[in-house]
């Protein structure tokens, strides 16, 4: 009977041991789930911190210090800071809050140059700039993976302040990143309990850090679209500008038929056409290519067309109307810059063309072979260099006129390099013998139709997205 009520009572006495570890255990799972949950309401309330950053609008400089801010508040660390990962490998404090220990021991002499200590720790975390292979910050940034030091004062990787105020007793550093991305580090110090931190704690921080990466990600896509949409502002209205000065239409000359079209590549270019009535029988007609694309090009042609405008009328001579335009954009012409200019001077009293040709695109005449009466189209060619390439002295040694028969029926073709070299599929070029048998084909057609077919040529041939330079075509037709 003793044995039997002894086993009885062992049984029971084990049995509610078990009750007792069962209801442990649960308490523990309630423990934990509500300390998960709790994590995961921080991290939503952190979440919505840098959404409402973002939309705010603040700078790259200010998210960090709202993010250093709400990691403070989420983790009750009383201090954290953001170090940046810069583009030459080193590491620099960006944003802090709170007495954050700098990385490396203080001078003495500099302890005495700020009277606000939290000021003077900001400027010298701001300051400092280390390699990655330096400290626990420089170790996270290079690994990619956070540390937690729950006892900072035996740790050796953690530097010894003599202020007690700076002392470290417990700190977590995680990785700012963006998929595989270092962005930089978040690091938080002493909880404000005195207690040190936990792997719960170092787990919320690690959230915290990688949803700070995401916000950064997203604050820089946001800047590049506002960015963006005023690049786009900016370009339709130097688009709008350029357009104004482009010739609203063409000259009315007895005895000429005129038509030209401008096809930039971007929204502005660095081609442009011009014409001068010089007098009743007397047309200039000027076609040219800046160097370049976008707005860079495009002010330097604008810049080039008015000092065209102002010398053009004032010399009967192609050659130094060119000249001239090379004198006055002497300072203009940026190193590696140039501008091609052809110039040609139409003259229905005499039945000529005169051009001079400072390294632009070769003439295209249409006529009648004077013997055979058979329709020929070919380049006729003339010295000049680019305008802005070499001094006034050289220039005016090389660039010369040259004036051909330009008689009823015979069609003239300026243009740039945007018509002969645009490319197919197979990075053939539509050259300049494609050019003239289209010229040949259309010769008998008025200059609107002969500038529209060679467009459209061109654009069947290379395609509608196959442009690599702007494309200019003057025609002028002798009537």
């Amino acid at each position: 009977m003793f044995f039997f009520l002894f086993g009885a009572a062992s049984g029971a006495l084990a049995l509610f041991w078990l009750g007792v570890q069962a209801r442990a255990r649960a308490d523990r799972r309630e423990e934990e789930k509500l300390v998960l949950a709790q994590e995961k309401q921080l991290v939503v309330d952190f979440m919505h911190h840098m959404v409402q950053a973002l939309g705010e609008g603040l700078s790259r400089e200010d998210l960090f210090q709202r993010i250093v801010h709400a990691a403070i508040l989420c983790t009750g660390a009383l201090s954290a800071c953001i170090f940046e990962k810069r583009s030459d490998n080193k590491m620099q404090g960006v944003a802090v809050e709170g007495l954050f220990p700098p990385h490396r021991p203080l001078p003495p002499q500099a302890k005495a140059k700020l009277t606000t200590r939290a000021r003077f720790i900001e400027q010298v975390l701001k300051s400092e700039v280390f390699d990655l292979s330096e400290g626990v910050v420089g170790q996270v940034a290079r690994t990619g993976e956070g540390v937690l030091i729950a006892d900072a004062v035996a740790d050796p990787r953690i530097v010894k302040h003599d202020d007690p105020a700076l002392v470290v007793q417990s700190v977590i550093a995680a990785p700012i990143r963006f998929q595989d991305r270092t962005i930089g580090v978040l690091a938080v110090t002493n909880p404000a309990d005195g207690l040190p931190f936990t792997a719960a704690d170092f787990s919320l921080v690690m959230s915290l850090a990688e949803q700070a990466g995401l916000a950064v990600h997203n604050l820089a896509s946001l800047h590049f679209q506002i960015e963006k949409k005023q690049l786009d502002l900016d370009l339709a209205l130097a688009s709008s500008i350029q357009q104004m000065l482009l010739p609203d239409s063409t000259p009315q000359v007895a005895g000429l038929d005129v038509a030209a079209q401008y096809v930039p590549t971007q929204k502005v270019g660095g081609d442009f056409y011009d014409f001068f009535l010089l007098s009743p029988t007397r047309l200039g007609i000027a076609v040219a290519d800046v160097s370049g694309k976008g707005i860079p090009a495009s002010l330097l042609m604008a810049i080039c067309r008015t000092n065209l405008q102002q010398i053009a009328s004032r010399h009967d001579s192609p050659a130094v109307v060119l000249g001239e335009v090379n004198r006055a954009m002497a300072g203009e012409v940026c190193r590696g810059m140039f501008i091609t200019i052809i110039y040609a001077v139409v003259d229905v009293a005499t039945n000529t063309v005169t051009f001079a040709r400072a390294g632009h695109e070769l003439p295209l005449i249409s006529r009648r072979d004077p013997v055979s009466g058979q329709p020929l189209s070919e380049f006729v060619g003339s010295e000049g260099m680019s305008v802005g390439m070499v001094d006034p002295a050289m220039f005016d040694r090389v660039i010369a006129d040259r004036t051909i028969p330009f008689v009823a029926g015979d069609s003239l073709v300026l243009y740039t390099d945007g018509v002969t070299e645009a490319a197919n599929d197979e990075e053939k070029e539509f050259s300049g013998s494609r050019l003239a048998d289209t010229l040949r084909m259309l010769r008998s057609r008025s200059a609107s139709e002969i500038t529209d077919g060679i467009v459209d040529h061109v654009r069947r041939f290379s395609g509608q997205d196959h442009h690599r330079d702007d494309l200019t075509l003057v025609t002028v037709k002798r009537v």
